[in-house]
């Protein structure tokens, strides 16, 4: 059954923000067009929704099989990585009959040998389940976790390894997110993926990236979530009000012609998964209580990495989403007592409300995304030695987004981290700003449906492209 998201209609307020002869009008609570905004306020109740309860029992459970090593135990139905994926599978199976069959659910696998970290034949066998949209499912949203866990030796596959954090709490998150989602439709397509293999080597990542590429998918975003659920860091720094967003700059497929382009007319900073990173940034601080994100210009922590870089590393849009203040001693460790230090990957290390929290902000992320327009395509922008600024972009397919009521201009400084002016501009597909002069500020665009739902801002030329 489909859920019901109309709700009261709240008297909109007005508010004028002035920069210098430029007037940026806001109605925060209409669409463009003044409309109720049902789906605007969908989110939060897709917010509230999510339950820290749950949660707990998903990583329960996923601890409870020992240990989920890649290279562990297949044929049990009580232990390894086996069992693990066999109960995410059927969860997975559970939510789609709760909605009348609304999730394509499956197995997707590699055999994968002669490896550093998988010497032997090994299936490595993700879980992906796809809640195709209404009127775009060829354009995915993803959100993702990692199914294996490991302890000091990555080797190790027999010795137990709870994996509570590190990341049974991305896969509950994941869950979780399908539970809620799965009770709307949504114009694109959202996909919920159980990824295996990230341990010896990313390769749950990097196969489900290379069937998307071959199977051409639009893979506008790709959430990976990987710790998600420990507030107390080795640093003594107890928070659970903050979390990181790690996204690389300049594609690593960008060519050496549209190095040179970038070189002259920036992007360094506007990747799509930067203008990513910045569109999940505001809807944190739009429908998430109490939660902080802090944006790094980086694709993972130093000399680390997850399951959104197999993605990245063929140009789609991806990011990390964790915990702001990682505990090693509870990361990739023996279980054991030493010194009085409790080492192990446990469930005692794990905040289920703070795992909500964060789960919650990927969930409003893709409904937000998935209910929005396609981002604009082939956006370029003009105004060397004038006084104004004119961005021109691709109008989007009409059949595939019925809900677009036009487009919006965004800019900002050229030092600020996040967008500060914008000014919705119609269903066009060319637009000026006077007096905006293009040497002081970086531009960009984003598609708008008629109750004020976004896309993702585009940065022109390819360095910003999100693609078609």
């Amino acid at each position: 059954m489909i859920k019901n998201i109309s709700s009261r209609l709240t008297r909109p307020r007005l508010f004028t923000i002035c920069f210098s002869s430029l007037a940026i009008m806001l109605m925060p609570s209409q669409g463009v067009h003044g409309e109720e905004n049902t789906r605007q306020r969908a989110l939060y109740d897709i917010a509230e929704a999510i339950s820290p309860q749950r949660i707990e029992q998903d990583i329960t459970t996923l601890v409870n099989f020992g240990t989920r090593h890649t290279l562990s135990e297949t044929e049990s139905d009580t232990r390894g990585i086996g069992a693990a994926r066999r109960w995410i599978k059927a969860e997975f199976e559970k939510i789609s009959a709760e909605c009348g069959g609304c999730l394509e659910v499956y197995f997707q696998s590699e055999v994968i040998s002669n490896e550093k970290r998988i010497p032997e034949a090994t299936d490595v066998v993700s879980v992906i389940a796809i809640q195709r949209g209404s009127t775009d499912p060829s354009r995915y949203m993803i959100m993702s976790g990692d199914i294996d866990s490991r302890v000091s030796d990555v080797m190790d596959f027999t010795s137990d390894s709870p994996g509570a954090n590190d990341n049974a709490s991305g896969v509950a998150g994941t869950l979780e997110a399908a539970r809620i989602l799965t009770q709307y439709t949504f114009n694109g397509s959202i996909v919920y993926a159980a990824l295996a293999g990230e341990e010896q080597g990313l390769f749950g990542g990097r196969i489900m990236a290379e069937h998307a590429k071959k199977d051409g998918w639009r893979i506008k975003a790709v959430l990976n979530n990987d710790m998600i659920g420990n507030i107390e860091g080795v640093n003594g720094v107890i928070n659970n009000t903050t979390a990181r967003i790690f996204a690389e700059g300049t594609r690593v497929t960008e060519t050496e012609a549209e190095a040179r382009r970038r070189r002259f007319t920036g992007g360094e900073v506007d990747s799509p998964s930067r203008n990513l990173a910045r569109y999940i940034d505001k809807i944190a601080d739009q429908y998430i209580e109490n939660l902080d994100t802090m944006v790094i210009y980086r694709l993972d922590r130093f000399g680390r990495g997850g399951h959104h870089r197999p993605f990245n590393d063929l140009g789609f849009p991806g990011i990390r989403i964790m915990e702001t203040n990682e505990n090693y001693t509870r990361q990739h460790q023996d279980l054991r007592t030493e010194d009085g230090i409790a080492y192990g990957d446990t469930l005692d290390g794990v905040n289920f409300d703070y795992a909500a929290k964060l789960t919650g902000l990927n969930a409003v992320s893709l409904a937000a995304m998935a209910w929005a327009p396609n981002p604009p395509a082939n956006v370029e922008i003009a105004g060397a030695v004038q006084p104004s600024t004119t961005l021109k972009w691709e109008a989007l397919d009409t059949q595939q987004n019925p809900q677009l009521a036009g487009y919006k201009i965004y800019w900002r400084h050229t030092d600020a981290p996040q967008w500060e002016f914008s000014k919705f501009v119609g269903n066009v597909t060319q637009a000026t700003l006077d007096n905006v002069v293009i040497d002081n500020y970086f531009f960009g665009v984003a598609s708008v449906n008629k109750e004020g739902l976004e896309s993702p801002v585009v940065y022109p030329g390819p360095a910003g492209s999100f693609g078609l």
